[in-house]
Parts: C-alpha cells; sequence; structure tokens
C-alpha cells in the first residue's frame, strides 16, 4: 500500500511541515512525563484511526520499556487498573480535546479540574500542544492514507 501523496514532494508542504516536525521534536522536551507523551499521543491517534501513528507510539513507548500490557489497555484505559491517576487524567484530558465536536466544548472544566490535580500549569500547557499536534498529525496522515507497519523505533528522533 502506498500514501496517496508525498508531503515532502510539495515544497510548500515540505518546508512546512520541517517545522511541524521540530514542534514535535520539542514536544519531547516537555515536562510531561515521557510515558504519559506517549499513552496520549497514542490513545489521540487510536480515537483518530491513524495507523501510522498508532504504529510509531506502540513502538517508541516499548523501546522505552513500556509493558504490551499497559500498551494493549490504553483503548480501554477508563476499565483498565494498570494506570496511575496522573496517566488516567491525562488520558481523559486528551480523549475530551481530541473529540472536541462530540464533547460539545472540548474540554471540561471537570476534566481539566482532574488534570490540574496532576499537572502543574507548564505541564497543562505541555498537554494541551500535545493532543493538538498529534491531532494535526494524525490529520494529515488519515487524510493522505500513510501506510503502517514500518515504523523503527526511533525513526524520526
Amino acid at each position: 500500500m502506498d500514501a496517496r501523496l508525498n508531503y515532502f514532494a510539495s515544497p510548500a508542504a515540505a518546508k512546512t511541515l520541517k517545522s511541524l516536525m521540530s514542534v514535535g521534536k520539542g514536544l519531547k522536551d516537555s515536562p510531561v512525563p515521557a510515558a504519559t507523551q506517549e499513552l496520549v499521543a497514542l490513545r489521540v491517534s487510536q480515537i483518530n484511526g491513524c495507523a501510522v501513528c498508532v504504529d510509531m507510539h506502540t513502538k517508541d513507548a516499548a523501546a522505552a520499556g513500556e509493558t504490551s500490557v499497559r500498551l494493549n489497555l490504553v483503548a480501554a484505559w477508563r476499565e483498565a487498573t494498570v494506570f496511575t491517576e496522573a496517566e488516567r487524567a491525562a488520558l481523559e484530558f486528551a480523549e475530551e480535546g481530541t473529540r472536541v465536536a462530540d464533547a460539545a466544548g472540548g474540554v471540561s472544566d471537570e476534566v481539566w479540574a482532574r488534570a490540574a490535580k496532576h499537572y502543574d500549569e507548564e505541564q497543562l500547557a505541555s498537554l494541551a500542544v500535545l493532543v493538538s499536534f498529534m491531532n494535526m498529525a494524525n490529520r494529515l496522515n488519515v487524510i493522505a492514507q500513510q501506510p503502517a507497519g514500518d515504523y523503527v523505533p526511533g525513526q524520526f528522533h
């Protein structure tokens, strides 16, 4: 399976995407724990049906030591006992931030308050940027039908 288009073959798109990729790299240095970042990126990608991002974030998380049990339960985190309260708050934040239309207003005050119990203002800002960034990346990949399965952990870092 081949992608519908190669964004990097377009000079204008390639220039923009190179800038956007630097944002993604910058997020890795955010004060949100790396494991939480991968769980959030994975959950957003699952919701959006972005196979290439699910592939990437599952493999990167596993390479960083994340267990297969936790990775397999991200889609059902509400019923899973393997996530910390902070991770659960971040996953809930990510879901409402991704399902903006469904959530009728985005992240509710209740979800924000639960996240704020575990994350300071800088971390909340980083989570908001991460969720937004992942939604954008997912949409670019879904539109182009980027194939999944060939990603090598750390390939873009």
